[in-house]
């Protein structure tokens, strides 16, 4: 593993935790490590590392881009993440907002809602 995969190996754990990295680790097969490389030092280790914004801007960004591009299935992940790089709960609605009134209300309908779960199961784990 080159420097910018194992940078990106690092950050990928620091910002969706280790659960989820060994949950993807342990469903890569043969046919999806190429993918999961990628994803590793391209996205963790070339975008994610670099020093131009910060880790609560990044997040914020990728909940606003998942929302306008409908991706409803990668938005609880980055929820978590998102509080995890400190953005509050707060700032999420207004990120959701925001994205409603130029990607749609529909889509940021959606993501309110799946952020809203994510957010319910954070605060009691027992639901």
């Amino acid at each position: 593993m080159n420097e910018r995969a194992q940078q990106g190996a690092k950050v990928r754990r620091e910002v969706l935790g280790d659960a989820h990295v060994d949950r993807a680790e342990a469903n890569t097969t043969d046919f999806t490590r190429p993918f999961q490389d990628y994803i590793t030092e391209s996205v963790w280790g070339g975008i994610w590392t670099r020093p131009g914004l910060d880790r609560r801007t990044r997040s914020c960004l990728t909940l606003a881009i998942l929302t306008a591009l409908g991706r409803h299935e990668e938005i609880a992940m980055h929820v978590r993440a998102a509080i995890g790089n400190g953005v509050t709960r707060a700032e999420i609605a207004e990120v959701l907002l925001h994205t409603g009134a130029y990607a749609g209300v529909p889509a940021a309908n959606a993501a309110f809602a799946i952020g809203q779960k994510v957010l319910d199961d954070l605060e009691d784990p027992d639901r």
